[in-house]
Parts: structure tokens; C-alpha cells; sequence
């Protein structure tokens, strides 16, 4: 049985979210990708709150959904939860490869202080 790309990420995403989970001390830090635009969001799966969020959505880019947006969008992230005290984060890729875009925004967070 064959799975379009779209179903087979997400079996990838269940089977991730079964060996993640975020908690109060390391929240998880989600990654989710449309053709337009690039979001994330920081997660504490025990209360089922969203801490922090950011997405290119808003943001003054020429292109919202590129290695640069997903940079700016690592960036505002870090700044938004080192507002809020958060300094350790679960990374939670979304069943994409850590590749291309998800690796940028990854990058792009260590590199503003926050540690996975």
C-alpha cells in the first residue's frame, strides 16, 4: 500500500510524537511547513499550552516560505522564549527530514542560546 507524501510524513510525525514530549522544564519545540508559509511553536504537552509561537505569516519577508524565512522565523522564536525564560527545548522536527529548511531553523535557534 503506497502512502502520498503528505500521509507518509504524518506516520513519520505519530511515530516521532510517541518518543517525544514536552514538559515544563523542556518544552517541545514543533516545526510545520506549507507551501507559503513556515511555523513553529514551543509546546508544554502536559497542560496543552502553546508558550511561545512564530511564523513567517507576519513577517516582512520577500518570500515567506524559504531557508531565510525559516532563519528569521528560528530567530524570532529564540528571542520570544528567552523572553519567557525558556532555555532547553524537545525538538520536534513534524515527520520532515532534517534537511534544507528544518535544518536552517534548528541552526538558526542553537545559534540564539536555545539548547535541544
Amino acid at each position: 500500500m503506497k502512502y502520498t507524501k503528505e500521509e507518509a510524513r504524518k506516520r513519520r510525525h505519530f511515530r516521532i510524537r510517541n518518543k517525544i514530549q514536552g514538559t515544563k522544564a523542556r518544552p517541545r519545540l514543533n516545526v510545520f511547513k506549507s507551501n507559503q508559509y513556515f511555523y513553529a511553536q514551543i509546546i508544554d504537552d502536559f497542560k496543552g499550552v502553546t508558550l511561545v509561537s512564530s511564523s513567517s505569516l507576519k513577517m516582512d519577508l520577500k518570500n515567506k516560505c524559504n531557508i531565510e524565512a525559516a532563519i528569521a522565523v528560528g530567530k524570532d522564536i529564540a528571542k520570544k522564549a528567552k523572553a519567557k525564560k525558556i532555555s532547553t527545548v524537545v525538538f520536534d522536527r513534524g515527520g520532515y527530514l532534517f534537511h534544507g529548511k528544518v535544518k536552517a531553523f534548528a541552526e538558526a535557534v542553537k545559534e540564539e542560546g536555545i539548547q535541544f
